[in-house]
């Protein structure tokens, strides 16, 4: 077909005469953020080619082709790709390549719930956490202004993000930072890997980050020869064990000081050792200082990015983020591309609400800023890891983008009663709880996690104290319909249409009625109802509908 009937075609399908895509009024404006910063990305890179092929391309624009731009210099090896990242063998990959997603929640939550010791070790922690919580809420009188303030900044923030991620990264490099754009795990992985190798670093210190975990990065570091040592007090704990985050903000919530203690022993310890809570931190401290003192290379997560300075934020309890941020002459960051805020004004706004969500305090003991690189003091080499792995994907759903307004407080957690029950090893993956049941099913696909949506009561606990007021039961139900449209099985979907015909029916449904009266007189169970009814007791079906009896007295 010629070129300008192609044209004329498309245009008339897209026309709202013809009902084409700019008929459905509020598609284009949902979406033009997203493909704006494709088109940038994109055209950016065609006209370097075309420079590049005339030798007019600044070095700079040639390393971010190859994946590095850097406003300082070239990093050494850039240009070279890892195995890892081009045979995309990450063992735990953003996170659809995490093996824990193969079981699906009841299966695994059916496990857990044998488990008394976790259920009495997750009662205890998350009833701590959330009287807390509720002592220092109490304390602000604008605490609901606050929590409108913060879901306005972030549901801003990401219908214009395009514009903010390109103000971030000129900001970044005009201060001697390097950027990095990666699309997917293996991308990012791979860099950090490159950055590794290009100065001889054969163990980094890293602090605790959801992201890194999301993409795996532990574990693709191993791959090339490289440790990557957890410094946070709980990641140490499972690092040393070979034990899964249960937890957003507390990844050992499921392990107790006697438990610990034992770990300990057999690890690090150098002599005897109790269960008491100072000795067990003094154990860890003496092994972590030696390491951050000889270490080359630190990794880091952000809490926040902001896009006007250029200024990364993490906030902590430990002051381990801080050693790894500053000690080590080369840091990488690495942040998915939601993290970011657009003015550092805005930065008040959470830093009230993160702290007294999270950990129930009015604000952590250690908050971190800092942007790009000075000479003579921290890093003198900044790499910032810029992560998609799904996230545009899910900013096409003007529903199930919500999830990415999250600041990881895991207040949601804290109040769920089936996560409070089964612990977050139950949801397959590192974002656990209410918020890991959105947003995971929208990073790796619903068809890969469809049983999440499903993993709540939908009470409506998580929205009432999440501080950016995400609306996570009407995601679930949002969700829950995607898993029926794109993965719902067959026989599932010939049930729901025999429903249909006997509801729509009043003959047929009252028939229905007295069949389920004589079959529960009877006790007969049906195929599939038998595992519904194991745990559930249904109610007894009345000896008279309400339709019956109508008609009964009117006769």
């Amino acid at each position: 077909m010629p070129l300008a009937a192609r044209n004329a075609r498309r245009r008339r399908a897209a026309s709202p005469a013809a009902g084409g895509a700019r008929a459905r009024a509020g598609r284009a404006p949902r979406r033009r953020g997203v493909l704006r910063l494709r088109r940038h990305l994109r055209g950016q890179e065609r006209r370097d080619v075309e420079r590049d092929a005339r030798g007019q391309v600044p070095p700079c624009r040639r390393e971010r082709r190859l994946g590095v731009h850097s406003g300082r210099r070239l990093v050494p090896n850039a240009d070279r790709r890892r195995p890892l990242a081009r045979q995309g063998r990450c063992p735990r990959a953003a996170p659809r390549g995490d093996p824990r997603l193969v079981t699906s929640f009841p299966e695994a939550a059916r496990v857990e719930l044998a488990n008394a010791q976790l259920r009495a070790n997750l009662g205890k922690a998350t009833t701590t956490i959330r009287a807390k919580r509720a002592r220092v809420v109490d304390e602000v009188p604008d605490w609901e202004a606050l929590r409108e303030a913060g879901r306005a900044i972030k549901a801003e923030t990401l219908s214009r993000l395009d514009g903010y991620l390109v103000e971030f990264e000129e900001a970044l490099l005009a201060a001697g930072a390097h950027v990095h754009w990666a699309r997917d795990a293996a991308e990012a992985n791979a860099v950090v890997a490159d950055v590794a190798q290009a100065h001889g670093v054969t163990e980094v210190v890293k602090m605790k980050s959801l992201t890194t975990d999301e993409i795996g990065l532990n574990d693709a570091l191993a791959a090339q020869g490289i440790h990557a040592l957890e410094t946070d007090f709980a990641e140490l704990i499972l690092q040393l064990d070979g034990d899964w985050s249960s937890h957003i903000l507390v990844p050992a919530i499921h392990r107790n000081r006697t438990e610990i203690r034992d770990l300990f022993a057999r690890t690090i310890a150098t002599g005897p050792l109790t269960d008491d809570p100072a000795e067990l931190a003094e154990a860890s401290r003496s092994y972590l200082r030696e390491k951050f003192l000889d270490a080359r290379m630190g990794v880091s997560g952000a809490n926040f990015g902001v896009a006007e300075t250029g200024t990364i934020c993490i906030v902590e309890s430990e002051g381990n983020g801080r050693m790894c941020t500053t000690l080590p002459p080369v840091l990488v960051t690495v942040l998915g591309i939601e993290k970011l805020v657009p003015t550092f004004a805005d930065l008040e706004v959470f830093l009230q609400l993160l702290p007294r969500s999270s950990t129930g305090e009015r604000m952590n003991p250690y908050t971190s800023l800092w942007t790009g690189v000075t000479d003579g003091d921290g890093p003198q080499e900044l790499h910032v890891v810029l992560l998609d792995a799904g996230r545009t994907r899910v900013l096409r759903d003007e529903v199930g983008r919500q999830a990415l307004q999250c600041i990881r407080c895991s207040a949601c957690l804290n109040v769920c009663p089936v996560y409070t029950r089964t612990g977050g090893h139950a949801y397959g993956s590192v974002y656990p709880g209410p918020i890991g049941a959105i947003l995971t099913p929208q990073l790796v696909g619903v068809e890969n996690a469809k049983s999440l949506p499903y993993a709540s009561t939908l009470c409506g606990a998580c929205y009432e104290v999440c501080p950016v007021k995400i609306d996570i039961p009407t995601v679930l139900l949002h969700l829950r319909a995607e898993v029926v449209r794109r993965a719902g099985s067959p026989a599932e979907r010939l049930v729901m249409r025999a429903l249909a015909w006997i509801f729509a029916g009043r003959q047929r449904f009252a028939v229905a009625q007295r069949l389920g009266r004589v079959a529960q007189r009877s006790g007969i169970r049906i195929g599939p109802l038998r595992r519904w009814t194991k745990t559930r007791d249904l109610p007894p079906a009345p000896k008279e509908s309400f339709r019956e009896w109508w008609n009964r007295e009117r006769a």
